[in-house]
């Protein structure tokens, strides 16, 4: 009978494959247990090969997502094809120490814990041979994350550990899956105290490929924690556009600024130059960190650019038009003020989601390309 399933989320990690299955063969000897490859469509083929492997061993399954990104949901989905009691969330990149999974999850039947979770952070584990500034963003991380969870973890931002699926099935219903970071989700998510246990591990360095930690990277983990910490009450992509709009008042007010400093121009045609600028950071920083797993690219940029700045604009009259209406009423300036932008806010993350990002994709197919809804393709 199957007892556990390793989920191995991957982007381009097609070299990375065969040496996984076959150090996951070593490790797990006498463990009844199967491999989920959940492949965001790699370029390389990743998924490709998973099937071919998959042909010859029944052990190894591959779900196969277009037009989509993130490793947290990428987790998520993996885990809710899977039937096995337990699984184990590790690295496609050979950075985590597979020797480990039996003995975490002897440990977490034997204690009756809800996740045991390689750490770098307590005695005997190690960053390895990470970089200072990678060290420095761990740690930063470590100290952030702590903040939304209320149990003594000493390695919220680690990627490797074993769940009984009793408490993933609990935590689910509640997580965000955004980002990178589906540990910290988890146990913040709990609507129970987490038993749990840490297992020391020296990470390593990448066997294979390239690492995907970039800026956008930090960003969804510091939105993650915002998010938990106002209790989730508002949905995850709508604070990152919250926090993208504030990062666009500032451009407004810089461009603004250096404007009429400058002379340059008179305050009206000032103001409207430096509201496209800041439009246009807008949609930009959106289209990279908001909608990372829908990003628009080439010609697609370009129409959901012009959408953009007629959602925007239409946003902004509406804006006008209600905090006029509520200050004539006699609201206080700064109550309608609040409202106008809230409302505006509202309209214009939902109607920019729904025509600039719409979930159009374009699959890359032997014969060139063809536009597909978002989808998951399974294969065993």
């Amino acid at each position: 009978m199957l007892e556990l399933a390793v989920i191995v989320p991957t982007l381009n990690e097609r070299e990375n494959v065969r040496p996984l299955i076959a150090r996951l063969e070593a490790a797990l000897a006498g463990i009844e247990w199967e491999v989920v490859f959940v492949d965001d469509d790699s370029p390389d083929a990743t998924a490709e090969l998973c099937r071919q492997i998959g042909g010859n061993d029944r052990r190894v399954r591959v779900l196969q997502r277009i037009g989509r990104r993130g490793l947290a949901s990428a987790c998520v989905e993996g885990i809710l094809a899977t039937c096995a009691p337990f699984v184990a969330i590790i690295d496609g990149d050979l950075q985590h120490d597979e020797t480990l999974i039996s003995r975490m999850l002897a440990r977490l039947k034997s204690d009756n814990l809800d996740l045991v979770i390689g750490s770098r952070n307590v005695n005997g584990g190690s960053m390895g041979r990470f970089a200072a500034w990678r060290v420095r963003l761990s740690n930063l991380g470590r100290v952030i994350g702590r903040r939304v969870v209320s149990c003594e973890l000493q390695d919220p931002m680690s990627g490797f550990f074993v769940a009984d699926r009793r408490f993933i099935n609990l935590a689910i219903p509640r997580i965000s899956a955004v980002g990178f970071k589906i540990l910290l989700d988890l146990i913040a998510s709990s609507p129970r105290p987490v038993r749990l246990a840490e297992v020391p591990y020296e990470f390593q360095s990448r066997f294979r490929g390239e690492s995907k930690l970039d800026t956008t990277v930090g960003f969804e983990y510091l939105t993650l924690v915002l998010h938990k910490m106002i209790g989730g009450i508002l949905p995850v992509q709508f604070v990152m556009f919250g926090l993208v709009g504030l990062a666009g008042v500032f451009v407004h007010l810089a461009v603004l600024s250096a404007l009429l400093f400058q002379g340059a121009a008179p305050f009206a045609r000032a103001h409207a130059f430096a509201t496209a600028v800041a439009i246009l950071a807008n949609f930009f920083f959106n289209n990279l960190v908001t909608h990372r797993d829908r990003r628009l690219r080439g010609w697609s940029m370009l129409s959901g650019l012009v959408v953009f700045f007629e959602v925007c604009a239409l946003g902004a009259l509406s804006n006008f038009a209600l905090a006029k209406l509520l200050y004539s009423a006699g609201w206080p300036w700064h109550a309608a003020g609040i409202i106008g932008m809230a409302v505006s806010s509202v309209w214009n993350y939902s109607v920019t989601a729904a025509l600039s990002w719409r979930r159009v994709v374009h699959h890359r197919t032997a014969g060139g390309t063809v536009d597909l809804h978002s989808k998951s393709v399974v294969a065993q």
